[in-house]
Order: structure tokens, then sequence, then C-alpha cells
């Protein structure tokens, strides 16, 4: 059975109105999804409504306009929980992104967990954005930061994992799936593992979520986040959800307005969570826009959507390894649909700008993941990732543009 049988790619294509673009004359091949999704029609269309018949701050205001924003943004909130398993609402924290989320749990962590000796464990597939905030943390604490290795094939160390806990082992955070590598982690079992310990542990979810169902329930993590704009809603808008017993522990990240109880200059008090959180004006139209994506996603057959990646992947991973010269970096056995790949001696970012000129848009650098990318001896590397909207004929394009290049570089 083909995979247009199993989810019908060629309606959900229609639906994201920059996938009709034509570059330098060539219909527009984009592979850069582990950078930014596009954005369906739902989702641009959300944006302009608020903006053309409900624009208003929230939380503050008893007028008609306040009151439709508060409910829409308090109403995505709910969505975002349900989106990923979690019951209580509050929990869920609107940050900038991942990154945000990330910072404010390190800061949590700083003021109130962490000491001389104490350790936090990551791994060396991390995003930049889950190694210098502990690297920080470590600096301002005296802790001691640990890494899990990788194998050849860009997968975890299990056994390292379970051997580097420790009882001075404070938290772990690692990521979901690898962002450079595509490998898929074994997060229920690896928290299961830290959990034996009583270790809380944080789940970089921004490469899961657009790919796969996700519940954290199931998961069984302490903290997880993601950025909107991955999940094909707006830039800008992220989210962080952490079980309330420790959310509670952590003070304010920002302070200003919205997030107070009581100011008087003899001393200030702060709302519960989530709003001590989310001091000042939020990113209204991105929590609205990131609502929108969420029900633009669940209206979707995702396992059909899951396959239909994988066969993408799978393809384009056969006809890439035929052309002479070609490395892809990272072969873990469970891998998301992004394949990343070196060619001789030319540059990656050689590689992208060549085959932007046939209208393929890759990424080319360390995505991120300098440390990583240095285990396996390349500075650099060229990355090809799929979303349910790409297409064998895209996958195609990619093979026959980087086999052009062969031709072209000798």
């Amino acid at each position: 059975m083909t995979t247009s049988a199993i989810f019908d790619y060629t309606r959900v294509r229609a639906d994201f109105p920059i996938l009709s673009t034509e570059i330098r004359g060539k219909p527009l091949t984009y592979l850069d999804n582990g950078a930014t999704s596009q954005k369906p029609a739902a989702v641009i269309e959300a944006i302009d409504r608020y903006y053309r018949a409900e624009n208003s701050n929230i939380h503050r205001g008893v007028h008609y306009l306040s009151e439709k924003a508060t409910d829409a943004y308090e109403s995505a909130r709910a969505k975002v929980a349900h989106f990923i398993g979690v019951a209580d609402a509050d929990e869920v924290i609107f940050v900038r992104g991942a990154t945000e989320g990330i910072n404010l749990v390190a800061h949590g962590f700083i003021e109130t967990q962490l000491s001389e000796g104490d350790e936090i464990l990551i791994t060396h597939m991390e995003h930049h954005a889950n190694i210098v905030p502990w690297q920080l943390a470590a600096e301002k604490t005296g802790a001691v930061l640990k890494v899990v290795p990788v194998n050849e094939a860009g997968e975890l160390d299990v056994n390292a994992f379970s051997e580097l806990l420790s009882e001075r082992t404070k938290l772990v955070a690692l990521v979901h799936v690898s962002n450079a590598l595509g490998s898929i982690n074994p997060a229920k079992a690896l928290v299961a593992e830290a959990h034996k310990h009583d270790i809380p542990v944080l789940l970089d979810g921004c490469q899961s979520v657009p790919h796969m169902p996700v519940d954290v329930a199931d998961l069984g993590c302490d903290f997880f986040v993601f950025s909107g704009h991955k999940v094909f809603g707006p830039t800008g808008i992220g989210v962080l959800w952490g079980k309330r017993q420790w959310l509670d522990q952590f003070p304010p990240y920002q302070s200003g307005g919205d997030m107070i109880e009581r100011v008087d200059f003899d001393g200030t008090t702060f709302k519960g969570i989530p709003g001590k959180f989310e001091a000042g004006t939020p990113h209204i139209e991105g929590v609205i826009g990131l609502a929108a994506a969420i029900d633009y996603v669940n209206q979707l057959d995702r396992q059909g959507a899951l396959a239909h990646e994988h066969a993408l992947l799978v393809d384009a991973t056969e006809k890439l390894s035929a052309i002479d010269g070609l490395r892809i970096i990272g072969t873990a056995q469970q891998k998301a649909s992004i394949l990343s790949f070196v060619m001789n001696e030319i540059h990656p970012h050689d590689i992208g700008t060549f085959l932007d000129a046939d209208g393929v848009a890759v990424r080319a650098g360390h995505h991120c993941t300098q440390p990583l990318l240095k285990r396996f001896g390349v500075p650099a590397t060229a990355r090809a990732s799929f979303a349910f909207y790409n297409n064998f004929e895209d996958v195609d394009r990619l093979v026959t543009a980087v086999t052009k290049m062969q031709r072209f570089f000798g």
C-alpha cells in the first residue's frame, strides 16, 4: 500500500499557501522543516481575524474586546494542555519559545535546587539551548555538568545514561528527538530510570511534537518544552509545561505587570501559576495562532501523517545513499524524518547554495549542535527535514539537485 492511500498529502499541501511558490522559476521544494515549519491558511487567518476583529490587551479589561481576547488566550492554554496530555491547564506556561522555557527552568533550579557539587545530566545530542543554560547554571552554583555519549549511529548510550545517574544528580535534561540527526530517544524508559533515583527530567520536545502525538503523562517527565513555529504555528511563542510541585517552588523568572497580586513600595506579592511566569503583555496573537495550529494538527490523521513522513525518509535515505561520496550522519534505528549528510569535500553551505538554485530549501550548518557534529568529525552538515505536506516529488527534486551538484563539482 502506498502512503498516498494512507494519508492524503495532496489535500494538505493545498492548505499551505507558500508551497505554491516558485523560486527562480522552479517549484519550491521546502525541506527545512526542522528549522521552522510552514503555516496553514487556518493559522494565518486566525491571526488576521484577531487583529481585524478582536485586538485588545487581556486580563485587565472589562470591555467586550478585552474579554474576547482573554477568552481566546486562556482557551488556547486549555487546548495546549489537552494536546500534550496535561490534566491541569495552569501548569502550561506561555513563553517565547523552547529556549526561554529551558532558561526559566534553569533559573528555578539555580534559585531553589542547585548547590556546589550537584550534578546536571544532559546528552551529547542536545541543541545549544539545552546546553548553555545548564553551563551557566553550573557556573553560578558550583554544580557539575555531565554528558551522556552517543554511538556511531547517533543513538544515546543508555547504559552510560544509567551509570551517570548518581545521588548528586539534581536534573536530567534531554532532547526527545535530535534536530541534527533525527534520532528518537527512548524518553519514557529514560524518565523511568531517572525517577528510580527521584531525579526530575526535562524533555525538549521541539522536534517530537510536529511529528508524533505526545502525552507527557505517559512519558512521565517533569518538564516539557516546545516551540510553536516548529508545529505549524507562529514564531515567538512556545510552551513550558511543568509539574505544579516544581513550578510552585520556583520564584518569578521576570517581573512586571499582570504577574502580581499586590504592589506597594514596601513589597510585592505574586500570582500563582501560570500568572507569575507571564510578566507583561504576552504574545496574544502568537497564542491564538498556536491554538489554530493545534486545531489544524488535531484534525489530521496523525498516524497516517507519521507513516507518510517515514516513507519519505526511507525513500530519501535509499536514493541519497546511492550517490558516490555522500555520507549520511545519523543512522539510528528509530528516526524522525530528518536527514543530515555531507558530501566529499563540498562545504555544506555550498551544498545549500547549489540546491537553492534549483528551488530546494535545506539547512546547512551545525544546527546549534556543535558538540554533536564534532563527535562525528564534521563541522557542519546539509540537512533535509520533511513534514507531512512534503511528497515524493520533493525527494526526487532533492536527489536530482544533489546528483547535478556532484557532476558540477566532479
